[in-house]
């Protein structure tokens, strides 16, 4: 068939159960019938004659056709966006709104104050800000753009260098007051950790305690930085945590600070058509700006943090 006779309404549902990994979430999302999803789905099918999905059990799986046609589809949405936005101003006006995906100790604690400063600065752009324990799709317009501690691998996607940070083991004034004294690394193996769970742990630039405390007794795990920084604060254990979460509470302080001494990076990445909006460029700049003027916090050199206005 010629490609004036497809419909487009059909590669939109199409992309949309890419994108949920089944039509009946696909469904939801959109808020139409999941025999709608279906029958559509069914009907593009026919006119490009190639099955498009695997249905499993799990959910929908693309094809070898169906991975070809989601490159056209991605590039036509891409092409659409940019026009839409081009001839309407977007792309060049200080207006809509833009989703921000970070990981968890960083954007609970570092990006969400900072990015209130950023809302008054543009009050005509909305920012969304998707926290997650794991690294965010842009391939998939999970987000505009997203901080993440390993550089982005997809393709069209623009990937830079954000900033290093550190990290230490820490532990609350009270446990260190209550329990044998740590003065060398042997000594944290009589000691509990908080952790994350090994095989959910989604990069391996996390997996740090294995050479600091392989044998240490961890009785809670946890995917989430933000409740291994709470259950620390309780005074009953361990846990290695980025300096500019844990120096945000005078209970908790640095042990073996000459022997345990990390250092990760944080990449900041956009899809490249994305990334041309004024808006989308706005926030990476103010990123850019903020963890610049903080680096002493990052670096666990300081515990004052510096606002951008």
């Amino acid at each position: 068939m010629t490609a004036h006779q497809i419909n487009w309404d059909n590669l939109r549902l199409f992309l949309a159960v890419v994108r949920a990994q089944s039509a009946q979430e696909a469904a939801r999302r959109l808020g139409v019938d999941h025999s709608t999803i279906t029958r559509r789905l069914h009907r593009l099918e026919k006119e490009l004659g190639a099955q498009l999905f695997e249905r499993t059990p799990s959910g929908h799986v693309l094809t070898t056709a169906g991975h070809r046609l989601l490159e056209h589809v991605e590039r036509m949405e891409s092409s659409m966006v940019l026009v839409g936005e081009d001839i309407g101003g977007d792309s060049h006006t200080l207006t809509g709104t833009v989703r921000l995906g970070a990981t968890e100790g960083f954007g609970s604690f570092f990006l969400a104050p900072q990015l209130s400063h950023f809302c008054e600065r543009h009050p005509s752009i909305e920012v969304e800000l998707l926290i997650m324990p794991r690294f965010i799709n842009l391939s998939q317009r999970e987000a505009d753009l997203a901080v993440s501690i390993e550089p982005a691998q997809g393709s069209g996607q623009v990937c830079s260098r954000l900033t290093d940070y550190r990290l230490r083991l820490y532990a609350s004034r009270s446990y260190l007051a209550q329990q044998p004294p740590i003065k060398h690394l042997h000594d944290v193996s009589a000691h509990r950790f908080f952790g994350y769970v090994d095989d959910l742990v989604f990069s391996s630039a996390l997996r740090y305690l294995s050479r600091i405390a392989p044998d240490a007794p961890m009785p809670l795990r946890s995917t989430s930085v933000v409740a291994q920084y709470h259950a620390v604060r309780e005074g009953r254990g361990l846990a290695v945590l980025p300096c500019f979460m844990a120096t945000q509470s005078p209970d908790l302080v640095p042990v073996l600070v000459d022997e345990i001494d990390l250092v990760r990076t944080f990449w900041i990445a956009a899809p490249g058509d994305r990334r041309e909006l004024a808006r989308v460029r706005a926030l990476w700049e103010f990123v850019r700006e903020a963890v610049q003027c903080n680096q002493p916090l990052l670096m666990g050199e300081s515990p004052e943090w510096q606002a951008i206005s």
